[in-house]
């Protein structure tokens, strides 16, 4: 009779599992002495991805965006040239070389006024001749404009669509026009660097010797800390 019950349970066992589609084993549990040892299972933490974007301003110059084009394809990053209209038309070999190098080249304005300050047709020549000579070398036209000195409000910031521009400013600024020191101006990005953060750098409208000595030592700490470098486009 015992036997019989204990076909019967087993047969019922059975039938559930095949039912529920699991799988059970019908053979007896080992004793506490010959049980496997129990692993711990470790979450492993995935850290999210970090990203910056490196900016430069007033560029294209003969002497420094050379040299910080070269600094940057030593670290194998990517970088935005916000570029003045009349340094393109001095200099159109060394905004087609940025664009060649993967770099994202965007509009600067023509000859670097506070946008704020001018007249709807000065504002439309200030944009759209930069983006006829930008795209003479790089083959598109920019969708980001960054107006010089930060200067905006809301009519700026219409005028720049009505022109298919998204107004493109920064979070973090070294104020590496002012020549504060080597040291200091990587102290700055360093400290105030988030992911996502907007970096302002110039590469052109003076002596940007201190820049470019900064440039591999944010760039090796930044790594350090695994940022990525992506360039601006403004889809």
């Amino acid at each position: 009779m015992r036997d019989l019950r204990l076909m019967i349970s087993t047969a019922l066992a059975v039938g559930l599992t095949a039912t529920l589609g699991l799988t059970v084993s019908t053979e007896p549990r080992a004793t506490a002495t010959a049980a496997a040892p129990v692993q711990a299972t470790v979450k492993q933490q995935v850290a999210r991805p970090k990203w910056v974007y490196l900016t430069f301003d007033d560029g294209p110059s003969a002497r420094y965006t050379a040299q910080i084009l070269k600094i940057l394809q030593a670290y194998h990053v990517r970088a935005t040239f916000f570029e003045v209209g009349q340094n393109i038309k001095r200099y159109p070999a060394i905004t087609r070389r940025v664009d060649q190098l993967g770099h994202s080249v965007q509009n600067h304005s023509w000859s670097h006024p506070n946008l704020t300050k001018v007249s709807w047709p000065t504002f439309k020549y200030q944009v759209r001749t930069t983006d006829r000579y930008l795209k003479a070398q790089t083959g598109y036209t920019p969708r980001c404009l960054r107006p010089p000195y930060g200067a905006t409000n809301r009519v700026v910031a219409k005028r720049a669509a009505m022109l298919g521009k998204k107004l493109t400013l920064w979070t973090v600024d070294p104020a590496d026009w002012s020549r504060p020191g080597t040291s200091v101006i990587v102290r700055r990005v360093l400290a105030k660097v988030r992911s996502g953060s907007v970096v302002l750098m110039h590469d052109g409208g003076g002596n940007r010797s201190q820049t470019v000595a900064a440039l591999p030592k944010i760039l090796k700490a930044l790594k350090a800390r695994g940022y990525l470098f992506y360039p601006l486009w403004c889809h």
